[in-house]
C-alpha cells in the first residue's frame, strides 16, 4: 500500500505506507535528506494550513508538503531557536540543582526561556559564559531531539515526580481545555540528552543545527503574566545557522543601542521622561520645534487635499463609546472616570467624537466628501511593562482624518488617502509596502458589509497598480484596512500609516445625508493616519537618521561659531539675520577654543557650522562647514541664507519620486 504526497511545484511523490518527512526528503535527493530540518504539510488534518511537523513523524496521504531547511527563512530559523530554548533548558538543569522550568518558546529574532531558581541562587549576565558553554557541549553532542507521546496521567505523575510544578499545571490547563466531550489522551514529550520536556514540537532532527548562538539578557517575567503569580528569571537569547550571521546581528543590535531615540532624544535635547507621569514624554523647546513641524506639515498637506481642522473633547460619556463599539472591545485600555455620577473616559482615539461632530448638523450629498482632521491629544492605558520611550507611550497625539463620502466616492476617496501618504513618505526618503489587513474573529457589522468594504480596497489598491501583502484576520474589529510599513536603515519594519474603510459605525450612530433622491442615506466611513502618532513616528526617524533629521526638519539648522569672544557683537548680527530668514540658528558664545566648539556642534549633529573671525568679520562673510562633510568654503550670509533655503524647499516642497511598489 502506498501514500501520494504533492512538493511544491506540483509533481506528485509515491511513498510506502507511514512513509515520514525524512523518507520524503531522501525520495526527493540525497542532497535534500541531509539538509532537512522540518516538513510543511498541508492536509484536512491540518484544517488546510501549513503545520510544521518533525521529519520522523508519518505523512498523511494526500498531504501537500514542503522540506524545511536553512534555506527556509524564517520558518527555519523559528525552528532552531526553539531548538536552542530546550538546549538552553538543559544546561540550566544540568547546572542548577533544584531550578524549575516553565516554557520556552521562540520569539522574534530569538528565543527565552523562563525558569524559577532555588531561593537564594540569583542568574545575572555574568553567568552567561559558564551557561553557553554547556550549551555548546550539548550541541557538540549532537543529541537527537525525539518525540513520545504519553498518556496524560503517566505525564503528569512523571513531571510531579520531578517537582515541576509548571509542568503539572500546563498538563492539567491542556484537559481543563480539551474538556469532557473530546477528553485529551496523551500529550507529547521531546528529549535531548538527558533533558525532556513537555512540548508541541516540532523539532529539528538533533541539537547539531544550533550551529550559533548567543545569550543575550535576563529579565523578571510573572509566570501566566499575572503579577500575583511567582516572578521567574527569563533568559533571552539568539540563534542562527552561522556564526557569520550571528554576528552580523549582534552588530545590528550595537548599532541599534547607538541610535535608541532615548538616548539620542536626552543627547540632541530633544525630550525626557519623568515617573511623574508614565508614558508621556517632556518635550523640551528643540523637540518641540520638531513636532511642531510635523504638525504644521500635517496642516499645509491636508489643507490642500480638502480637510478642514476640527477639535473635538477630551472626556466623553461612556455610551458614545458604547455605541461606537470600543467600550466592550478597548475598555481595558482607557482611562475611565466618574463625573457626577456618569461613568466617562478620555478620549483614546478620535472617530467617535467626529461621528458625533457629524450629526450635529444636517448633511447633503452635495457636501459630501466630508474631510475632518484633527491632531488631537489621545490617551491609552498601555501597560507600564510595555511602555517603551517614545515608541509606546500612554500619553500622545495623531495626525487623525476621518472621511464621510458616499459609496461611489469610496475608492476615489482611499486613493487620494495614499497618493496623501505617499507624498509625505517621499520627504523622509522612505520606501513603502503596503498590506491589506481582513476581518478578524472579534469584529462588528454582518459579513456583507465586510465582504463589501474589502471588495473596495482591493479594487482601490488593484486601480492603482499597487503591490500589497495581504494579513488575513487583522483587520479592525470595525473594517479592514490598509497598512503602511517602511523598513529603517537597519532592517526593521515598522508600521507607519493606516487607512480604514468602516461601514459600520455610521450605521451605529445613525449617521445621515440627504441624497439626490431628497432620501437619507448612510454614509461610508474612511479613517487615515500617515504619520500615526506624532511621538512614535519621531522615535522611528530618530533611529533611521541615527538623530541626522532631515535639515527642514532638524531642531537646529546652524549654529554660528565665533573664534573668540572679541567676534561676538558680529556673530550676533549673523544670528539676527538668519533668523529674520525664518531659519533655525543658534549663537555659541562660550569662551571655549574654536575646535572644541566645532567638536560639540558635531556632536549635536547641527548640519552647518557658520565660523566668524576676523577676516569674515571685515567681509562681512562666514566660513561654512557641513555636518561630517568639513569645509565649505566662504559665503556672504545672504548667499548662504539664499543656498539654505533653497535646501529646504528642494527637501520639503519638492521630493523625490517615492517608490509605490507597482505590481
Amino acid at each position: 500500500m502506498a501514500i501520494r504526497v504533492t512538493l511544491p511545484d506540483g509533481t506528485l511523490l509515491e511513498l510506502p505506507d507511514g512513509a515520514t518527512g525524512a523518507d520524503a526528503a531522501a525520495a526527493i535527493g540525497p542532497g535534500l535528506a541531509k539538509a532537512a530540518l522540518a516538513v510543511a504539510v498541508t492536509h484536512e488534518l491540518t484544517g488546510g494550513e501549513p503545520q510544521l511537523r518533525d521529519l520522523a513523524r508519518a505523512l498523511p496521504d494526500g498531504a501537500s508538503i514542503s522540506i524545511v531547511t536553512e534555506r527556509s527563512g524564517e520558518q527555519g530559523l523559528e525552528l532552531i531557536r526553539h531548538d536552542a530554548a530546550h538546549v538552553l533548558a538543559a544546561a540550566v538543569m544540568d547546572l542548577y540543582d533544584g531550578v524549575k522550568i516553565s516554557i520556552g518558546p521562540p520569539i522574534q529574532d530569538g528565543f527565552y526561556y523562563d525558569f524559577e531558581f532555588p531561593t537564594g541562587t540569583a542568574v545575572s549576565e555574568a553567568d552567561f559564559p559558564r551557561i553557553e558553554e554547556r550549551m555548546r557541549a550539548h550541541v557538540k553532542a549532537a543529541e537527537s531531539f525525539t518525540r513520545e507521546d504519553v498518556p496524560v496521567a503517566l505525564a503528569r505523575e512523571r513531571f510531579l515526580s520531578e517537582q515541576q510544578d509548571y509542568k503539572v499545571e500546563l498538563i492539567d490547563d491542556l484537559v481543563t481545555a480539551a474538556g469532557a466531550d473530546h477528553p485529551l489522551e496523551t500529550v507529547s514529550l521531546y528529549t535531548n540528552g538527558p533533558f525532556t520536556d513537555l512540548c508541541r514540537g516540532p523539532h529539528a532532527p538533533s541539537t547539531a543545527t544550533v550551529k550559533a548562538f548567543r545569550l543575550s539578557s535576563v529579565a523578571g517575567a510573572y509566570w501566566r503574566g499575572d503579577s500575583t503569580r511567582t516572578m521567574l528569571t527569563r533568559i533571552y537569547g539568539t540563534a542562527f545557522f552561522s556564526k557569520a550571521a550571528l554576528e552580523e546581528h549582534l552588530e545590528r543590535i550595537e548599532q541599534a543601542k547607538a541610535r535608541d531615540h532615548r538616548k539620542l532624544g536626552r543627547e540632541l535635547g530633544l525630550f525626557t521622561f519623568s515617573e511623574v507621569s508614565p508614558g508621556a514624554a517632556f518635550w523640551l523647546p528643540a523637540g518641540t520645534g520638531v513636532y511642531n513641524a510635523l504638525v504644521a506639515l500635517s496642516r499645509r498637506m491636508g489643507g490642500e487635499r480638502g480637510y478642514s481642522e476640527v477639535k473635538t473633547p477630551l472626556i466623553f460619556d461612556s455610551e458614545l463609546w458604547k455605541t461606537s463599539g470600543h467600550w466592550g472591545k478597548y475598555r481595558e485600555n482607557m482611562f475611565t472616570l466618574a463625573v457626577e455620577d456618569r461613568e466617562m473616559a478620555v478620549k483614546p482615539m478620535n472617530c467617535p467624537g467626529h461621528c458625533e461632530l457629524f450629526s450635529s448638523t444636517r448633511h447633503s450629498y452635495r457636501e459630501l466628501p466630508l474631510r475632518y482632521s484633527e491632531p488631537g491629544l489621545l490617551h491609552r492605558n498601555e501597560p507600564s511593562g510595555v511602555l517603551h520611550g517614545l515608541l509606546r507611550v500612554r500619553h500622545f497625539a495623531q495626525d487623525d482624518g476621518h472621511i464621510f463620502c458616499t459609496e461611489e466616492q469610496v475608492q476615489e476617496e482611499v486613493r487620494g488617502c495614499l497618493e496623501m501618504a505617499f507624498a509625505t513618505y517621499a520627504l523622509f526618503d522612505f520606501d513603502v509596502r503596503l498590506e491589506l489587513s481582513t476581518r478578524p474573529e472579534q469584529r462588528i457589522g454582518d459579513d456583507e458589509l465586510w465582504d463589501r468594504a474589502e471588495l473596495k480596497l482591493t479594487q482601490a489598491l488593484e486601480e492603482m497598480g499597487l503591490a500589497y501583502e495581504l494579513n488575513p484576520g487583522d483587520g479592525a474589529f470595525y473594517g479592514p484596512k490598509i497598512d503602511m510599513h517602511m523598513t529603517d536603515s537597519l532592517g526593521r519594519s515598522w508600521q507607519v500609516g493606516t487607512v480604514q474603510l468602516d461601514y459600520s459605525m455610521p450605521a451605529r450612530f445613525e449617521l445621515t445625508y440627504t441624497g439626490a433622491d431628497n432620501a437619507e442615506h448612510t454614509p461610508v466611513m474612511i479613517h487615515r493616519a500617515i504619520f500615526g502618532s506624532y511621538e512614535r513616528f519621531i522615535g522611528i526617524l530618530i533611529e533611521h537618521t541615527a538623530g541626522e533629521l532631515p535639515l527642514w526638519l532638524a531642531p537646529l539648522q546652524a549654529i554660528v561659531l565665533p573664534v573668540s569672544d572679541r567676534f561676538n557683537e558680529y556673530a550676533r548680527s549673523v544670528v539676527a539675520e538668519l533668523r529674520e530668514r525664518e531659519l533655525r540658528v543658534e549663537l555659541d558664545e562660550r569662551s571655549e577654543s574654536i575646535g572644541r566648539k566645532i567638536r560639540d556642534a558635531e556632536l549635536r549633529k547641527a548640519p552647518y557650522m557658520l565660523i566668524v573671525g576676523e577676516r569674515e568679520t571685515e567681509a562681512g562673510t562666514v566660513s561654512v562647514r557641513s555636518h561630517g562633510s568639513g569645509d565649505q568654503g566662504t559665503s556672504s550670509v545672504d548667499e548662504f541664507a539664499q543656498n539654505l533655503k533653497g535646501q529646504l524647499y528642494s527637501a520639503a516642497l519638492q521630493p523625490r519620486e517615492t517608490s509605490q511598489r507597482r505590481a
